[in-house]
Formats: structure tokens, sequence, C-alpha cells
């Protein structure tokens, strides 16, 4: 199955240069539908038309984004290694509201790029 989801111009580059293979959601109905092995299509607004696609490899399930980031690797979730020390789960909130995080739970979904 294929999935669309779109995002901002950081993370689809870094995703594009193989520097993040980890994307961070809330798992709402949306995202209950992703099963290892379904293609996603990233698209970013910002970059024009421009798309990527990649295939998942593995769903990380975690109540909260708090549970999440002690858990992944950070640095597969896009943050450098000068930028670990600062992650922090609240930095989802600037998406995610704290009850939408609590009613759906989140996930990490695992992927590699596909071969083009």
């Amino acid at each position: 199955m294929k999935h669309n989801m779109r995002l901002k111009k950081e993370p689809f580059e870094k995703i594009c240069a193989k520097k993040k293979t980890v994307e961070l959601r809330l798992l709402d109905e949306k995202r209950k539908k992703v099963n290892v092995g379904d293609t996603i299509e990233f698209e970013c607004p910002d970059v024009g038309e421009k798309t990527v696609n990649v295939r998942v490899l593995a769903l990380h399930r975690f109540s909260s984004f708090k549970e999440l980031y002690t858990t992944l690797s950070l640095e597969k979730c896009g943050y450098g290694k000068d930028e670990v020390k600062k992650a922090s789960p609240t930095d989802m909130e600037a998406y995610y509201s704290k009850e939408e995080q609590a009613k759906y739970g989140v996930v990490g979904i695992e992927f590699e790029l596909e071969k083009e």
C-alpha cells in the first residue's frame, strides 16, 4: 500500500540525504493504516513538485514522545550529532498537542529510501 505524507523542508532534505531514517508521527487513524513493507511518498511543498519514496521497515509504537525519545536513536530521527543533547520530546509539541499524544499514542516509522 502507498501512503502520502507532507514534510517541512529540513526533514525532507535529511531523508533525501539519508540522514533521517525514522519519521515521528501521531499514531492517528491515518498512521494506523501504515504497515511494514508499505511505501510512503513524502512531499514537501517548500521544494516544489519533488517527492521521495521510502519503504517501511519497522513501526515503533509508544504512548508518548517522551518514551520514544528515550528509546529510539535520535540521530535516526533526524537530529544531528550536535543536536542530540538539546533534543527534547517537547520539540514535537509544535506539531501535536499533549492531548493528541495522550489520545492516540505516537509512532516512529523506520524506513529506507526506495531504489529509483
